[in-house]
């Protein structure tokens, strides 16, 4: 054994208080599987029916591109974003583990510290994106009935939904499926009432005037869908199908993924572009508050209502965030329980969301900062993990995962140089106007460089998704097979 195993056999849990899951890093035991495919529907549903889909058809707008331009763009991204999170939630099932864990196949179990941290960073930081929205959204409300409470009013949601999301996150799985179940009905009940509200806002006028973007706005728009949908999910995409019996049909698990996380950012996408097309004023204002600026369009009566499904639609999100950050930190190498890990994480989005509510001048910038940044490794370690998933038929050895001995053994070097080279190219060809950001982009000489026509397309993202995946499938196919080829029990 060694010490991430903290003393216990792969497939038991540790020792937690009543009412809260046990499991961590351990691999689900045969008597704790249970549900459907169907099933994932849910919490991906949940998860991604939050109004802030409205605001994203007016940050794809920026990139200077007509609504049928955006449109498709918008769908091709969540699609194929999303069948990303569906690839990997099929590890989830063959494994019965938390996607850290089952990349340790890829990367070893040392070598995948480096995955798991980077994964927590981003995980953390939606929780602290989401949590922040939340926030600021309930603060607009208020102000638009005329009770705005000046910074009490952004006081008591914090609590509100920080209360929501840690305790979601530490209760674990079952308590957040129910949860997710009660978000997918309200929210999707209220944001219909909300579209059939504002569809009069919309001017056909305006949005058949847009100005047709180039080759190089559709590749940035493209990339800044995927990394603002799917590609923020997929280090957590097993973490909700891991509990279900190895038998469920691999077809219902990739497909109830998919469309569970693609279905309502493509029509709240599709409607949110209308709405920025139609008004400058809403464009403008959204980038200060995405979602609060929604209000502007709403009937007075309806403005509690907006509140309730921006919050909750929010949490849907946040709360699934913090229980894989929790398991992240984990596999990190962090030696707590996972409850604990999550209140830690918990912790951290506080502060985070603290300075952002009270503190920060604009929020969109530093968003896309975070989203690009952090999606270029991300997209890295999918690439290499996907990679490694199609090369695989037989399933993971459990105790193996925990063992740097075992087959997978301590570090992959194929696999993290693979990584850090993706990165490296991969920042090299983004750009950020952030401040702390800039030095990004440094490889665009060849094309035009920092100013030039493709800066923006942000095409390191893209290429270390690829990368990643080629070169794992080019490196690692003999050695996959080699470790499947070893009899289960033989490192146990």
């Amino acid at each position: 054994m060694t010490a991430l195993d903290h003393g216990t056999p792969p497939t038991a849990a540790p020792p937690a208080p009543a009412g809260v899951e046990a499991n961590g890093l351990n691999v689900i035991a045969e008597s704790e599987r249970k549900g459907r495919a169907r099933d994932l529907f849910w919490p991906w549903f949940g998860a991604n029916v939050s109004v802030l889909g409205l605001s994203y058809g007016s940050f794809i707008l920026g990139f200077g591109i007509t609504f049928v331009q955006a449109t498709i763009i918008a769908v091709i991204g969540i699609v194929i974003s999303f069948a990303l999170c569906g690839v990997v939630a099929l590890a989830g099932r063959r494994g019965s583990a938390p996607t850290m864990l089952l990349s340790r196949a890829a990367f070893g179990v040392n070598g995948n510290r480096l995955a798991a941290l980077i994964s927590w960073v981003l995980l953390v930081g939606w929780e602290t994106a989401l949590t922040s929205l939340a926030v600021l959204a309930t603060s607009t409300v208020f102000t638009e009935l005329g009770l705005d409470l000046g910074p009490l009013t952004k006081i008591v949601a914090l609590i509100v939904v920080a209360a929501l999301t840690v305790g979601g996150g530490i209760a674990g799985f079952d308590v957040i499926m129910r949860m997710q179940k009660w978000i997918t009905v309200v929210t999707g009940v209220l944001t219909v009432v909300y579209i059939a509200l504002t569809a009069g806002s919309i001017d056909l006028g305006a949005v058949a005037a847009l100005p047709s973007g180039n080759a190089t706005a559709l590749i940035g728009a493209l990339v800044f869908v995927m990394t603002g949908f799917g590609l923020g999910w997929v280090n957590a995409a097993a973490d909700y199908s891991r509990y279900l019996p190895r038998s469920t049909r691999g077809s219902g698990v990739f497909g109830w993924t998919t469309f569970g996380g693609a279905v309502a950012p493509v029509i709240l996408v599709i409607f949110g572009l209308l709405l920025a097309a139609s008004s400058p004023k809403l464009n403008e204002a959204i980038g200060a508050d995405p979602i609060g600026a929604l209000t502007s369009l709403l009937p007075t009566w309806f403005l509690v209502p907006f509140a309730i499904v921006a919050i909750l639609g929010l949490v849907g999100g946040s709360v699934l965030n913090i229980y894989s950050s929790g398991l992240a930190l984990l596999s990190a190498g962090v030696r707590v329980p996972r409850f604990a890990a999550a209140g830690i994480d918990g912790v951290l989005v506080i502060a985070g969301t603290i300075y952002v509510a009270f503190f920060a001048p604009d929020f969109v910038g530093p968003f896309q900062a975070f989203l690009i940044t952090l999606g270029v490794p991300i997209a890295a370690w999918c690439g290499v993990f996907i990679g490694d998933i199609v090369l695989r038929r037989k399933p993971y050895a459990d105790g193996e995962l925990l063992d740097p001995r075992g087959r997978y053994g301590s570090i992959r070097p194929s696999a993290v140089l693979l990584v850090i080279v993706g990165t490296a190219v991969g920042w090299g060809l983004v750009v950020n106007g952030t401040a702390g950001f800039t030095w990004q982009g440094y490889l665009l000489g060849p094309l035009g460089g920092r100013d030039g026509a493709w800066a923006y397309a942000n095409l390191g993202v893209l290429l270390a998704l690829v990368l990643g995946f080629v070169g794992t499938l080019v490196t690692t196919r003999g050695a996959v097979r080699r470790q499947e080829a070893l009899p289960l029990q033989a490192s146990r």
